[in-house]
């Protein structure tokens, strides 16, 4: 998922492209063509942008940017059903949930008719704080928390105001409740009755939110809205897209990346029963694929297999990752960039020295859902199906393959079954992909939409990796586990560098996503010296980017100090801290009350780990209990400390830790990676890439620090932790560290 970065440091490219993608508003539409554009019966939603200059009674409404205007996020019907449209990707986060739970809380909403849809790519819709059209960072409650609360309390005023002006009576002797304007004399009336006059109300530049306090709905436990759908098998999905006339296509990639056809013989996929065509498209890096194009999925696929193909693996690199590994030692002790430069002469004088070298695997994403898009193109424009972190994004490269300008292209944003950053790729690679084959489809003469899919091989196989990483450190300290001088080197791709990202994440060389949590919160003279190799394996954030392996670095490393010195891991975390870091302080000693740590007698053959650990904003410590059983490593028992300021659901971060933590997990297993070997990948299913199953789950418990503070993310930050937690405990039950993902106990 996307690290921090302002958008002044976004290329001036990019900001060129987003801007370029933003329609502006006709002054010239009066009210009464926007009322009738919008519908009657209704606090209208979904007709931006002309929204701001229909609404417009004075400045105050004129200043408002489209991210303000509560008609595009949200409608009321006659009923009284408000619907509340969501400026982010629901993929498992629960978004969908905690943004309608901000604006119905200042808007005093009945809870029980509260409804969700999604938005698209329209100006409304971006990160408020960004301003760009993005699902990433764990950014979603954080950076638009004050957006909602405040869509919801200029609703509220707008609905006052409309009963004020029914009853004749001062807006300022009106109270709201569940979905009513309470008046004077027992007055009242329902949002249903007064939202078709509220619409016609002056939008106003500046609200008054509640007190925190007084809250009714953030920071209660509240199930999610689409748990019901999603355990019953009833929710829709992007894969689930059905349109008139529709095709699915399926696409032969390369085994190699960039690699081309040398020949096709596509005569047997041609006369499979339902294909409709067969079609050559382009693809990134150079390459080129085959998409066979038929009535359904299986038709497709069954073409696909029939396909003869000879590829041209020449012309492109063959990564191998023995061959690599070997690369990357190599690269580990020659000079390079800085990130951190401390003077490491007391290296060689210190009395205690650890030397570790630590390997973690390239990792695919790997959702439930695979990728895929559906395409509709019009005579002057199109319309995406798509289950998209960057809709905006997606939306300007399909313009670009189609011929169109940004504003002609539609996304449609759907649910999607996991991402974890896969959905948010700069390239827009199978937006690309579907669209280049709907522009083939429709020169071959058929006029039809297409849905384009990835099969779970093709998602295994498909590229953009976490990258693999090499780090090695030389640590001197003394015997009361004060550090004296720590020299580290890291080594692995650049997710950033050649994307429209690099000028906002790479500085001086170093990519920021990729050395992320080292170092912070200790005080440690460390010399951080960073190598960013270039090969043909395509990178990307992956949940919790840099932290998913820098976290186990520093973790394992100074629970190692700890050990070496005799000092409880515990104790010596909280005197490194010393008190400069409350939130780390709380989120551990959370996590350590609540397990029994030190107090509690474990069952024979059981060790305690622990790992705290700072990431977009939040913090996340675990006390797990482990053992190892016929010479597997086995987590028994999590509990979770979590500091992310004020909790809007706690039932969603809850779900969240649970779900990183099994993430996390599955890193630690056998067969958790992704090799290659002269260039494919050889995993190609779950078969060979390990995820954790339901016999792998421990007990988890989920804390949380209570905090009145704004609320920070808690998409990601459950992830990085829990690895080095688990490596502590068996390394306290092996007397080995571990220098490995997945663990290697032989």
């Amino acid at each position: 998922m996307l690290p921090d970065f302002f958008p002044d440091q976004l290329p001036p490219a990019l900001r060129d492209l987003l801007e370029r993608g933003v329609p502006a508003p006709d002054p010239a539409m009066s009210r009464r063509s926007f009322l009738k554009l919008a519908g009657l019966g209704g606090l209208a939603l979904g007709a931006f942008p002309l929204v701001a200059a229909a609404q417009g009674a004075g400045a105050q409404a004129d200043a408002l940017k489209p991210t303000q205007q509560p008609s595009a996020f949200l409608h009321i019907d006659a009923d009284g059903v408000v619907t509340v449209a969501i400026n982010r990707l629901e993929f498992g986060q629960g978004v969908q949930t905690a943004l309608p739970m901000i604006l119905a809380e200042e808007l005093d909403a009945d809870w029980n008719k509260v409804r969700t849809r999604f938005g698209d790519n329209s100006p409304a819709y971006v990160d408020p704080a960004y301003g760009m059209h993005m699902t990433g960072g764990s950014n979603s409650i954080k950076n638009s928390f004050v957006q909602y609360r405040e869509l919801g309390a200029r609703a509220r005023s707008m609905l006052v105001s409309a009963a004020a002006a029914r009853w004749k009576v001062d807006a300022a002797k009106l109270r709201t409740a569940s979905g009513q304007v309470l008046g004077p004399g027992g007055r009242r009336l329902t949002y249903g009755e007064l939202a078709e006059a509220a619409m016609a109300q002056p939008v106003p530049g500046h609200v008054a939110l509640k007190d925190p306090k007084n809250f009714r709905l953030i920071g209660h436990p509240t199930p999610r809205l689409d748990a019901r759908a999603k355990s019953s098998g009833r929710q829709d999905f992007g894969i689930d897209v059905r349109l008139p006339g529709q095709l699915t296509a399926v696409i032969a990639h390369p085994p190699v990346f960039g690699a081309r056809p040398r020949s096709v013989d596509d005569s047997a996929a041609r006369v499979v029963k339902g294909v409709k065509t067969v079609v050559r498209i382009p693809l990134e890096r150079g390459g080129e694929g085959i998409a066979v194009v038929a009535d359904g999925y299986w038709p497709a696929r069954q073409g696909r297999e029939a396909l003869k193909v000879e590829w041209d693996t020449n012309a492109v690199e063959g990564v191998d990752s023995a061959r690599q590994l070997a690369q990357y030692r190599e690269l580990a002790g020659q000079p390079g960039p800085r990130h951190f430069d401390a003077d490491m002469t007391p290296l060689d004088s210190a009395p205690h020295r650890i030397d570790a070298e630590f390997v973690f695997p390239y990792l695919a994403h790997a959702p439930m859902e695979p990728l895929n898009c559906t395409v509709r193109i019009g005579r002057e424009d199109a319309e995406l199906w798509v289950g998209t972190q960057f809709p905006g994004v997606d939306g300007a490269a399909a313009a670009r393959v189609l011929g169109l300008k940004p504003e002609q292209v539609k996304v449609h944003v759907q649910m999607a079954g996991g991402g974890f950053g896969r959905r948010a790729v700069a390239t827009s690679d199978y937006v690309v992909e579907a669209c280049e084959v709907a522009k083939a489809v429709r020169t071959a003469g058929i006029e039809a939409p297409v849905r384009m899919i990835w099969s779970r091989e093709d998602d295994i196989r498909g590229g953009y990796y976490r990258p693999m990483h090499l780090h090695r450190a030389r640590i001197g300290f003394d015997e009361r586990g004060r550090v004296l001088a720590w020299d580290h080197v890291l080594v692995g791709q650049s997710i950033a560098a050649g994307t429209p990202f690099e000028g906002g994440m790479v500085k001086n060389g170093v990519d920021h996503s990729a050395v992320e949590g080292m170092r912070e919160p200790y005080p440690l003279p460390m010399r951080l010296t960073v190598h960013h190799p270039k090969l043909n394996v395509p990178v990307l954030w992956w949940r919790s980017v840099g932290s998913t392996h820098t976290a186990f670095v520093m973790e394992t490393l100074l629970d190692e100090i700890a050990r070496s010195t005799q000092q409880d891991p515990v104790a010596y975390r909280m005197a490194l801290f010393g008190d400069q870091h409350p939130r780390h302080r709380a989120a551990l000693k959370l996590a350590v009350d609540k397990s029994g740590y030190g107090k509690r007698r474990l069952p024979e053959g059981r060790a305690w780990g622990v790992a705290v650990h700072e990431s977009f904003s939040s913090v996340v410590a675990y006390v797990v209990e482990a053992s190892v059983q016929q010479g597997r490593p086995v987590l028994h028992r999590v509990t979770a400390g979590v500091h992310c300021n004020l909790a809007v659901n706690p039932r969603g971060v809850e779900a969240q830790v649970q779900g990183a933590a099994m993430m996390a997990l599955s890193t630690c297993l056998p067969g958790s990676a992704i090799t290659f070997k002269d260039g494919e990948v050889e995993q190609r299913n779950f078969d060979g890439f390990t995820v954790a199953r339901i016999t792998d789950t421990p007990e988890i418990e989920v804390h949380i620090v209570p905090s009145a503070e704004p609320p920070t993310g808690m998409g990601e930050p459950g992830l990085p932790p829990l690895a080095p937690a688990f490596a502590n405990a068996i390394a306290q039950l092996t007397g080995k560290p571990m220098r490995e993902l997945p663990f290697r106990l032989a």
